[in-house]
């Protein structure tokens, strides 16, 4: 089973995007916020988890069930 973290960790890098890029993308000035997402330190808002599903293409489930994986 994998983590929101773990599976945001993951589909970025699947991406090619590095955790600046990805916090440009979303809007953010600074990685930090993304960076405590991928380390399990913060949980993202329901906002922001629609849009991370939105931005690699995967189902909100996907990015929240633990028993779900994302491909």
């Amino acid at each position: 089973m994998q983590k929101i973290g773990e599976k945001v960790r993951l589909l970025r890098k699947r991406q090619g995007m590095t955790i600046k890029a990805l916090a440009l993308a979303l809007g953010f000035p600074s990685h930090s916020y993304i960076s405590e997402i991928e380390n399990g330190k913060k949980r993202p808002s329901t906002e922001m988890i629609i849009q991370l599903a939105d931005l690699f293409g995967v189902t909100v489930d996907q990015l929240v069930r633990d028993d779900l994986e994302v491909r």
